[in-house]
């Protein structure tokens, strides 16, 4: 698998400044009520969006960038071109 940065700085930047803003706000209402579940899966998704962060890198718009090209390279587009108009006379 080759992993190479995929988003920009300044997404980055945000990924890390909201995941670490989920993560304390999680942690904080773990640490009041922690036999609820639905705040250790926040917790988790924030630590997520810090990782995605730091190493530039998010799989979700690997996949799309990836289905994209797939698309791209079928010959669809060649398809839609070879359509003519509709022509009464």
């Amino acid at each position: 698998m080759n992993v190479k940065p995929n988003i920009g700085i300044i997404n980055a930047l945000i990924r890390i400044t909201c995941g670490l803003t989920v993560l304390a706000w999680s942690t904080s209402k773990l640490v009041k009520h922690p036999w609820r579940d639905s705040y250790l899966f926040m917790a988790l998704m924030g630590a997520m969006k810090v990782g995605e962060g730091i190493l530039r890198y998010c799989p979700l718009t690997d996949v799309c960038e990836r289905m994209q090209d797939k698309n791209d390279g079928d010959g669809n587009q060649n398809k839609t071109n070879n359509i003519l108009p509709y022509n009464p006379s």
